[in-house]
Formats: C-alpha cells, structure tokens, sequence
C-alpha cells in the first residue's frame, strides 16, 4: 500500500490530489481501502494544523472566523451593533444578544448553535477568575 505520512503542504496537496482520483472507490476493495487510510492520515494533519476552536469560547470563534475571511473588527460593527459594542464581546466584557447571534449567522454563516449559550458562561468564567466579590451578569445581553 506505500503511504506514507504528510509531513507537508507538498505531501498534503498530493494525498488530496490522491483522495479526489479514488473517490469512485467502493469499500472493501483495495481501492476503498487506500482512500478509508488516506482520509485518515488528512484529517489527522488538518486537525494538527488546521485546528477549529471548540465551541466554548466566543472569542475565539468570532476570532476564527475574522481570520478565516480576513475581517477586521470595523466588519463586525453592522452585526453586533458599533465599535464599543464589538469591543465589549470581543474582550469577553458582553455576550451576545439573540439579535446579535441571528445578524453573525445569516451575515457571517456562523452557524447559531456555536454562538448560543457560551457568553453566559463566558462571563460566569472570568468572574469566577476575577474572585468571590465579582459581579455575575447572567444574560447574554
């Protein structure tokens, strides 16, 4: 079978290329089974070097995603509502409101689902860093 693993941009643009030719392949042959490896080995490198940010800090999703389209802050204004405002989530000061999720999902394709329910746990979080005196805001708006 010869495969070896992807070490690689180069190496992981050939198995790609390699995937796309056997994706005809059926299971069970060896066709099939060269592609069930392949796929393996790329999503074992893209979860390495392609990391996605699991779904429990807003930060770091809405930062994900201006970096993954080349957003800058000023972008995110028409969706959460001005520069203060996108500066508040942004450093995990507001969560965001149902209108604000709606606007980043049906602008930005973020799906709703990451975006609902982590500020309330975000905040109750850097409180809890924050000492036992700390307020504890606990709604997303």
């Amino acid at each position: 079978m010869d495969i070896k693993p992807i070490r690689s941009e180069a190496d992981y643009q050939a198995v790609l290329k390699e995937i796309e030719s056997h994706l005809e392949a059926h299971p069970g042959t060896p066709e099939g089974d060269r592609l069930e490896v392949l796929v393996t080995l790329v999503e074992a490198y893209e979860a390495a070097h392609f990391p996605i940010p699991e779904p429990y800090d807003l930060v770091e999703v809405l930062e994900y995603y201006m970096e993954s389209r080349g957003l800058s802050r000023t972008d995110l204004i028409p969706f959460l509502g001005s520069k203060e405002r996108v500066s508040e989530v942004l450093s995990g000061k507001r969560g965001l409101s149902l209108s604000m999720i709606r606007r980043l999902h049906a602008g930005l394709g973020i799906p709703a689902d990451v975006l609902i329910g982590k500020p309330v746990r975000t905040v109750i979080q850097r409180a809890a860093r924050s000492g036992p005196n700390a307020r504890i805001r606990t709604t997303a708006g």
